[in-house]
């Protein structure tokens, strides 16, 4: 009798003890609920759905393009036709400037393009990579952007110096040569305090901030390094404001920036998501955001114009954390912003571009026309998972009320007109579906690996009225004109070139298509 009122009395002071700790628990959870980090990842369904098929296997194509443009010791090559090359970049200022891709057909490296080459995949990645991991492209993906990141942290060996040129433009597009021939000099271009490039000492801090979050979980220590360097080079891209364009004119004629507000909120944005430093936030929503944020006009997303993707990335805190949000105006501005953006894509919106083809892409240039509708089909599918993810039923254009699948079915709707399903019949990424381009504007890609030839010997290729002895698997060609017509001919630069950052936005629409029942992921710092 008393051994069993002993343990009747323990087990009365247990419950007591389980139901002080449930309620002190539940206290500190509440307590960190209110007092954690806005960005606090967000609510995500279950896992991805079924395989979409076609858009498995066109991503499994697009990927490769960055194994194509490695420049460098290539290691683990995949690519049968490419070689090591370029070993000896940036050794005129002491530093290994080998890896990074080489921008297009031709063997420049341009650290603007190639540094929002980084970014969108960085953020494909961290949105998606969960999906790309079922069809096993998220190792690659990953080892990819690291080629870039590593490139980049070469390229800033101090803070307020940035090397983001390798190569003489004028001199590299009077060859035609396989990379692995190249003996011609190649010079490096810097921009300091004195020849300040805001626009593209921002995206580089943008894409090295997005990278670090990564690999945050997978290599800490590079985590860190990178997040060292972002934040170096956002201070000096704000303090020593100022154009690379203008600094630097010869790269008008190749990729002149029209502004560098965009990129400092762009990276500011990205700043924010990997640290959780609220100055970065007051940066974009404060005097920053009215001077340059243009909110309320929706712009392109492109290589040259972040606002659109910034406006998107910042949306993602008011969808998920809308109570911590509630009282920022900048913020709402953002998103009220993003959302024009996303009316003006919806073909039935009220305030739908008319700027399309006759068969439904989005054309917006005649030079890469496939840029704006892949990159805007990108932000559509990304807006549409998070309205899913966040439970937001409808998105209201002037009066008229779509839904989530409506952003989804034109992102659809886009990627299915690049892989085939176009007047002309033809897929514009290279290797994918039964028609392709066969002429792509790529040295590489033209010249037989058993060739000799110097710099002037191979335009004998070029002017070849044979198809490539290469395939350039995976680049995105510049696509159609606005009559949709496409001459497939290497000399064809305006239409045939494919180029890295294409492939940054090809890869993220994919991303997003590759299963029925797509979902953002979460991250945070």
């Amino acid at each position: 009798m008393g051994e069993k009122s002993k343990s009747k009395g323990c087990f009365g002071w247990f419950l007591v003890i389980v139901i002080l700790a449930l309620v002190v628990g539940a206290i500190v959870y509440t307590i960190k609920k209110k007092t954690s980090h806005s960005s606090k990842p967000a609510p995500v369904p279950g896992p991805p759905g079924a395989v979409e098929k076609k858009y498995a296997e066109a991503l499994q194509t697009a990927m490769q393009f960055f194994d194509v443009q490695k420049s460098g010791k290539l290691v683990n090559n995949k690519i049968s036709w490419r070689g090591d090359s370029a070993l000896k970049d940036g050794s005129e200022a002491r530093l290994d400037l080998s890896k990074g891709m080489y921008d297009a057909g031709d063997h420049m490296k341009f650290g603007f393009p190639m540094a929002f080459t980084a970014t969108v995949l960085s953020w494909t990645i961290l949105e998606y990579g969960d999906q790309m991991e079922v069809i096993d492209q998220l190792k690659p993906a990953q080892d990819s952007l690291k080629w870039i990141t590593d490139y980049l942290i070469n390229a800033h060996p101090s803070a307020n110096v940035l090397y983001v040129q390798v190569g003489d433009p004028d001199k590299d597009h009077k060859c035609w040569e396989r990379p692995e021939s190249m003996t011609e000099e190649r010079p490096v271009t810097q921009v300091n305090t004195s020849s300040p490039g805001s626009d593209v000492a921002a995206e580089t801090a943008a894409a090295m901030a997005s990278a670090s979050l990564v690999f945050k979980k997978s290599d800490s220590t590079y985590s860190s390094t990178l997040l060292r360097h972002a934040k170096e080079l956002f201070t000096f891209a704000d303090k020593y404001r100022g154009s690379y364009s203008d600094s630097i004119p010869r790269v008008q004629n190749y990729y002149n920036s029209t502004g560098y507000g965009d990129e400092l909120l762009w990276a500011a944005s990205w700043l924010y998501h990997a640290t959780g430093d609220k100055s970065y936030l007051q940066y974009v929503t404060g005097q920053n955001g009215k001077d340059f944020a243009n909110w309320g006009s929706p712009t392109w997303f492109s290589w040259d114009n972040k606002l659109a993707g910034a406006q998107v990335l910042l949306s993602r805190l008011s969808f998920f954390h809308a109570k911590d949000y509630s009282d920022n105006s900048g913020l709402q501005m953002y998103r009220k912003t993003a959302e024009a953006v996303m009316c003006g894509l919806l073909p039935k919106s009220p305030t739908a571009t008319t700027d399309r083809t006759d068969g439904g892409l989005i054309w917006i240039s005649q030079w890469n026309s496939l840029q704006h509708p892949v990159a805007s089909a990108f932000l559509a599918a990304l807006y549409s998972d998070y309205m899913l993810t966040s439970q937001t039923a409808e998105l209201t254009c002037s009066g008229r009320s779509f839904k989530p699948s409506d952003l989804r079915d034109f992102a659809r709707d886009q990627a299915d007109y690049v892989l085939g399903d176009n007047p002309m019949k033809m897929s514009f990424l290279v290797g994918y579906g039964k028609k392709f381009p066969e002429y792509v504007h790529h040295r590489g890609a033209s010249i037989p690996v058993d060739a000799t030839t110097g710099c002037t010997g191979g335009f004998q290729w070029l002017e070849s009225t044979k198809p490539n002895p290469n395939v350039a698997v995976g680049g995105l060609v510049g696509g159609p004109f606005l009559n949709e017509t496409y001459i497939d001919s290497r000399n064809n630069s305006m239409q045939a070139e494919p180029s890295t950052y294409n492939s940054a936005v090809i890869v993220g629409l994919l991303s997003s298509l590759v299963t029925t029942s797509s979902a953002v992921q979460s991250f945070t710092t």
